[in-house]
């Protein structure tokens, strides 16, 4: 379960931010997901209360915001929003697509006191 470990590194950047800023308590962090990111939400929601006990991040509400899956379409030169790697262009059928996002995870912002 690699979620643990996502959610590990969550933490770090936590504290970091934490000692960087002063604050104490985190009451809602938000992270931004990409569609092929192969993160396991429930497993992450359980990891992240799991691993933030402790920590000032512990007992925060966890919001995770979905982001598309982006290609480049070799066919017609757009980039376009799919919803599976193997799907074709939108715009024109093409089959020749090149991911260009969708794959990735941050944290977008921490509501904190």
């Amino acid at each position: 379960m690699h979620e643990m470990s996502l959610a590990e590194g969550i933490r770090g950047i936590v504290l970091d931010q934490a000692r960087a800023h002063g604050f104490s308590r985190v009451t809602r962090l938000r992270l931004e997901i990409g569609r092929f990111a192969g993160v396991e939400k429930p497993a992450l929601e359980f990891a992240f209360d799991v691993v933030m006990r402790g920590s000032p991040a512990e007992g925060a509400a966890l919001e995770m915001l979905d982001l598309p899956g982006q290609a480049l379409c070799f066919d017609c030169g757009q980039t376009v929003g799919i919803e599976d790697r193997l799907d074709p262009c939108p715009l024109c059928a093409g089959t020749r697509l090149l991911p260009q996002g969708g794959d990735e995870m941050r944290i977008r912002d921490m509501e904190v006191v």
